[in-house]
């Protein structure tokens, strides 16, 4: 996740094409890195793949500055979740398209070889160590909101943390469910959670304003119990059992940060480990 003003699948295609730039200058805090590979999804949603540099760490969930030079020569940043899990030789993000926005409307033309700025220094709420144990881990997501999340739920400690792992896709059109095969196969093929996975991870995607076999917001599929539906353990929200992470809206985020808290939840950071996380610097 990130980028411009509208982070979650609100942007439009750029009119006015211009060159992506490239030839871009290292320096203390930035690597400058290749462009691997570029996926559109849809008018309004991409994902790309970058080099990493071999002493690139991070934990699955974080987030890092990722960036081009912008029009005044000196580097146009903004934070993404990595999507690529912790064990992964590339690094993967996935982005909106803002028309008229600083950086995605330079971003959304990057293509292949093309150089990109790297923060050295990943980091973030969204990890494991930031919630005490749990039986079920639930990550409820709208948009490009789902990126760190599919950091998540290729890394084999989370199947050996929780039982149970649960992606929640919120969106408003079938188009934009970014990587919903992967998900949607309990991500089978994956090198290293294959086997957790086809028997711990479950996908939850809806879609809101288009036909789709699920099409409620999230808030009412907790309600009326048909987001537990196939996943173990009781049809709601336990504060003893669950851990809880969510990244998108501000507005979904905020409006469950308030119920879970209503419901005997405490929110975790990396110094004090609790039962539900958000990404503070994407929500302020």
């Amino acid at each position: 996740m990130r980028g411009d003003a509208d982070t979650h699948g609100r942007g439009q295609v750029l009119n006015d094409v211009t060159t992506a730039p490239t030839a871009l200058e290292p320096t203390a805090s930035l690597s400058v890195e290749k462009v691997l590979s570029v996926h559109h999804w849809n008018e309004h949603l991409f994902s790309f793949k970058i080099s990493r540099p071999a002493s690139f760490r991070f934990r699955s969930g974080e987030f890092v500055m990722i960036g081009l030079r912008g029009d005044n020569g000196k580097p146009l940043l903004r934070a993404y979740s990595v999507a690529s899990p912790a064990w992964a030789e590339e690094l993967e993000f996935l982005s909106i398209k803002v028309q008229d926005g600083p950086l995605t409307s330079k971003l959304q033309l990057i293509q292949p070889g093309d150089d990109i700025y790297l923060g050295r220094k990943p980091t973030g709420t969204l990890v494991t160590d930031a919630l005490l144990p749990g039986k079920r881990l639930f990550m409820l997501s709208t948009g490009t909101g789902l990126a760190p999340f599919l950091s998540l739920a290729r890394d084999p400690d989370v199947y050996e943390f929780y039982e149970a792992v649960v992606a929640i896709h919120s969106v408003r059109r079938v188009s934009d469910l970014a990587f919903h095969d992967d998900l949607d196969s309990k991500l089978a093929g994956d090198p290293l959670v294959e086997e957790q996975a086809a028997q711990q991870f479950h996908y939850v995607p809806t879609v809101t304003r288009e036909p789709f076999h699920r099409n409620q917001r999230i808030d009412k599929l907790v309600a009326d119990g048909s987001l537990f539906e196939g996943i173990p353990g009781a049809a709601k929200f336990d504060p003893e059992t669950d851990r809880i992470m969510m990244c998108g809206s501000m507005e979904m985020i905020k409006d469950f940060a308030a119920y879970f808290e209503a419901n005997g939840f405490t929110e975790g950071s990396n110094a004090a480990p609790g039962q539900f996380v958000i990404e503070r610097a994407f929500v302020g």
